[in-house]
């Protein structure tokens, strides 16, 4: 059972971003707050959870979050600013949408940039270990995928449908094949070797 919160007097708001590592698609994060007496021994790492698992907990989060929020960052934005803004971008953005007052933020990872003066705590594995931040992952791993499988309507070939945009050997097959889509992200090293791409 994760740890319901790192500091029991504060309103604590937990963070965590989904397809940081993937070659397509934008990165997304969410945010969320959790009552103090929320209880689920299922709720993981949303990596270590299926996929069914996950959306079942994404409903049962949604229905007893005292808030959470989702915050995006696309794939245009990513190749401007790199990655690791992009995913601190997106929680900030997630941040911004929450309306109740908090006063600590439980980040999973080891970087974050300072938000609103607001005291903030770097927990590495943190979403294996606080219940907000494996509620947070879960959010923005469910929210992120249910994008993909839309955009896999406009794009099959890179059966985005199953791998999200990762950069599986198959999905990197077809962008040898046949270049690249406008959802890709050029700031990548979208094949181990960089062959010719059509950009």
């Amino acid at each position: 059972m994760l740890a319901s919160y790192l500091h029991k007097n504060k309103i604590e708001v937990g963070c965590d971003e989904a397809g940081r590592g993937c070659l397509a698609g934008p990165v997304v994060a969410a945010a969320v707050i959790l009552p103090k007496n929320f209880k689920q021994p299922l709720l993981n790492d949303s990596k270590q959870l299926n996929e069914k698992k996950r959306i079942l907990l994404s409903t049962e989060i949604k229905e007893n979050a005292i808030a959470y929020a989702i915050g995006i960052v696309d794939h245009k934005e990513i190749d401007k600013i790199n990655i690791l803004n992009a995913s601190i971008l997106a929680m900030h953005r997630a941040l911004d949408q929450i309306k109740n007052p908090f006063d600590s933020i439980l980040v999973d990872g080891n970087q974050f940039k300072k938000y609103n003066e607001i005291e903030y705590h770097c927990i590495i594995k943190g979403d294996g270990k606080y219940l907000s931040i494996a509620a947070a992952s879960v959010l923005a791993k469910t929210y992120r995928d249910d994008l993909m499988k839309k955009l896999h309507l406009e794009h099959p070939q890179y059966q985005w449908e199953n791998n999200k945009g990762y950069p599986t050997k198959s999905h990197r097959v077809v962008i040898k094949k046949i270049g690249i889509s406008q959802y890709h992200r050029k700031s990548f090293k979208l094949l181990p070797e960089q062959l010719s791409l059509n950009i």
